[in-house]
């Protein structure tokens, strides 16, 4: 159980893609190598275990999660079972979110559902860009509505994606498939679905904040992008509309907590809007208080 009093922060966006050795890991190799070359590094890849200790000794809580694509990329997922059960064995750190592919319809609402009453899964995350869909397509809405039943919320990654970045064809990533605009119409269909826009929305940052202004339901992660690169508008936003609906997230390992926050620190955001973003953002939206 988490102590609230006693963490700084709480990371909304990090990944557990499996260990080496297992089948998720293998298949994505190919991407892998790509995904080193747009970040000029090689991705350290911990288990989950060990992601837990590295938070632990920083008092930052987080949410963990993989990505399942395997219907667009053909990359079999690591088990969403698999990471909730080790995100419970550390739960004084953690919170596990599911990944579905929603080309999976109702069978996937059905894991949904399961994984939520079984495994104490506390919200879903999507890839529109890797899992090939559109937000707003209604193939994706037997997921949301159970995801809407469980009161959970659903973590949508937009804008540019470094997966495939440089890659001969782009490996079959399309960009537009997270334009945060489609957002807007699944938040009008789903009104009681908290919908959370992952990272900074380039190329479609003012789409993201119209829709998170408007739309009671939408929110903002800051992960995938070290602050000192936010643009003004962001942070202007940020600072005032919607200081209650931004959310410290970092994208490790691709971006370390470490380095998030320290560029977070040099940013012109206001004393009273910190805890905010870095904690009590989050809190709300995940009910952590009211457990």
């Amino acid at each position: 159980m988490l102590d609230l009093d006693n963490i700084v922060a709480i990371d909304i966006h990090t990944h557990a893609e499996g260990p080496c050795g297992t089948h998720t890991w293998e298949d994505g190799a190919e991407l892998r190598e790509g995904m080193k070359a747009y970040f000029k590094q090689d991705l350290w890849a911990p288990t989950i275990p060990e992601i837990a200790d590295y938070y632990r000794q920083r008092k930052i809580a987080l949410v963990i999660f993989q990505v399942d694509c395997e219907h667009h990329l053909g990359i079999r997922r690591y088990s969403n079972e698999e990471v909730a059960r080790l995100a419970n064995e550390n739960s004084d750190i953690m919170i596990p979110f599911a990944s579905i592919d929603p080309h999976k319809g109702k069978l996937g609402a059905r894991e949904a559902r399961r994984l939520v009453e079984e495994f104490g899964v506390q919200g879903f995350k999507f890839h529109p860009s890797q899992q090939g869909f559109y937000p707003h397509d209604r193939m994706a809405y037997p997921l949301y509505e159970a995801i809407q039943e469980s009161g959970k919320p659903a973590l949508f990654h937009t804008g540019q994606t470094g997966v495939g970045s440089g890659m001969r064809g782009g490996y079959g990533i399309k960009l537009e498939y997270s334009n945060p605009i489609h957002l807007d119409q699944v938040a009008i269909d789903f009104p009681d679905m908290k919908i959370v826009m992952a990272h900074p929305s380039f190329p479609w940052q003012e789409e993201a904040l119209a829709v998170a202004q408007h739309k009671p339901n939408v929110y903002i992660d800051l992960s995938g992008w070290s602050p000192k690169y936010f643009p003004p508008i962001l942070v202007r936003y940020a600072n005032s509309l919607l200081k209650h609906k931004v959310l410290f997230g970092s994208d490790f390992p691709a971006i370390t907590p470490d380095r998030w926050l320290a560029d977070f620190e040099a940013i012109d955001i206001k004393p009273e809007v910190r805890p905010l973003i870095l904690k009590e953002n989050a809190i709300g939206l995940l009910g952590l208080r009211s457990r």
